[in-house]
């Protein structure tokens, strides 16, 4: 029976190159991943952290099933479902600078037997503006996937209906368009897809990724599922060939963030090809979609952020990169439930790469009790901002009102609370507000009236004993 990890011990293994990290700030990030781990009863996590465009930190915790022998195994390859997109994509302009297409191209040209081909580009497949219904919007799998399926029969039952959109006019994530660009690659190229990649990509960065479909048993992290808050469960892989060009690579931690070092340095790709790929596609209408070529594009603390997360059976990740500040972090788990890669990479990258959050906007109810504060201290001090207030308020605070209010209040020294009692109302063209003021051994009240809205002028603050 699998190994749950809410009654599993957690096990860690030893990290690599953790030495860049302070001890304080390891410590901090193994207390963000196992905080996700135990409160989502997901049983394994994997991550690697990218600093000044250096692998600094990767961890593997926790039960990665049976196919792991001895405890967390930082090497172990986890299926990256749709972080696999930006490879395709990458494919793609790399065919380009070969020669043998264009982002441009025509579908046609390539699969004419897909919808509207001659209306479809290859750089609207890239960002799901092509408007090809998406074969897997479920979070779990169909029926249908308990068979092996090619990338022909995927398209012949979902690229062949009408398209949802017209191509260029909507954004609507669709792995079936990626299904279609993986059958470019192999066309343009002459190479299976897995092929392609190997030669020009995972051999000349050295890393280690396989099919996800051979990511099955002993030597790999079993996938889990687990329905609402029952217990967690070994999840069984989909058969061979539905992920393909939209998902179909499992790999370390620490390979993917061999990718995003090539990505921080601009190597392998151009650096135009880099921009390319991280370059937002505009709707026709020049709406923003937030989305490249197989990368999502935020920003953090006012930098670029390029990202893109990953759902197979019973796997999630997530790929965070942050080109200009050389940073990056990849969060890999056993499980397609309770978003745990996405809190250990962004908790990771909030540690390292904080941002000052601005204040909260303050409610007009705030702004005004504020200022009512503000006008009492005066008072207190005989010393009122007369624009605060109204013709008739200046006119009620002559010399013998402020008098008896300094030599009242002032003596009492500041207030314990200046709280507010009730809420707002109206009444003669003004908004009534009233206060408590608490001193130690007395309670006072102000009963105010203002004009409406924030910068409005006291028309009356008589303080009175309660």
């Amino acid at each position: 029976m699998f190994r749950s990890a809410v009654a599993a011990t957690l096990l860690i293994a030893t990290p690599a190159a953790a030495q860049q990290l302070t001890p304080e700030q390891s410590a901090k990030v193994d207390t963000i991943v196992a905080d996700a781990l135990r409160s989502s009863g997901v049983p394994s996590a994997s991550i690697a952290i990218v600093r000044d465009g250096k692998i600094v930190f990767t961890k593997a915790y926790g039960d990665q099933g049976p196919g792991i022998a001895k405890g967390p195994d930082v090497n172990a390859k986890y299926q990256i479902a749709s972080v696999s997109k930006q490879f395709t994509a990458a494919a793609i302009l790399l065919l380009e600078n070969e020669g043998k297409l264009s982002l441009d191209d025509k579908v046609s040209k390539w699969v004419p037997d897909v919808t509207d081909a001659d209306k479809i580009t290859i750089r609207q497949l890239l960002s799901h503006t092509a408007g090809l219904q998406d074969y897997w919007p479920q979070d779990y799998s169909f029926k249908a996937m308990e068979t092996a399926v090619t990338p022909q029969q995927i398209v012949d039952r979902w690229a062949k209906k009408p398209l949802d959109f017209t191509p260029g006019t909507a954004w609507q994530y669709s792995n079936t368009g990626y299904v279609v660009a993986g059958m470019i690659i192999e066309k343009a190229s002459g190479k299976k897809l897995l092929d392609y990649l190997q030669a020009k990509i995972f051999k000349p960065l050295g890393m280690q990724a396989i099919d996800q479909d051979k990511a099955v048993g002993k030597g790999f992290p079993q996938g889990t599922h687990r329905y609402a808050l029952g217990p967690v469960r070994p999840a069984k892989p989909a058969a061979d060939g539905w992920l393909w060009a939209a998902g179909e690579l499992a790999m370390s931690a620490a390979d993917l963030a061999k990718w995003d070092i090539a990505r921080i340095d601009r190597k392998l790709l151009t650096p135009e090809d880099w921009a390319m790929q991280e370059t937002e596609v505009k709707l026709a209408d020049g709406t923003p979609t937030r989305y490249g070529l197989g990368v999502s594009l935020g920003e953090h603390g006012g930098k670029k952020e390029v990202s893109h997360g990953g759902e197979a059976v019973g796997f999630l990740s997530s790929n965070v990169v942050i080109p200009e500040a050389r940073f990056a972090v990849v969060s890999l788990v056993s499980a397609d439930f309770g978003g745990a890669n996405d809190v250990i990479a962004q908790g990771i990258t909030d540690l390292l790469l904080p941002v000052a959050k601005p204040a909260a906007a303050l409610t007009l109810d705030q702004q005004r009790d504020a200022l009512a504060r503000k006008l009492f201290d005066q008072l207190r001090a005989s010393a009122p901002d007369r624009s605060l207030m109204t013709e008739d308020a200046n006119y009620f605070f002559d010399a013998t009102v402020l008098g008896d209010y300094r030599a009242s209040l002032a003596p009492l020294g500041e207030p314990l609370a200046f709280e507010p009692i009730g809420k707002p109302r109206l009444r003669g063209g003004f908004v009534n507000r009233n206060y408590r003021i608490r001193y130690k051994d007395r309670m006072l009240v102000a009963v105010t009236y203002a004009e409406p809205g924030a910068d409005g002028k006291f028309e009356q603050f008589l303080v009175m004993p309660r």
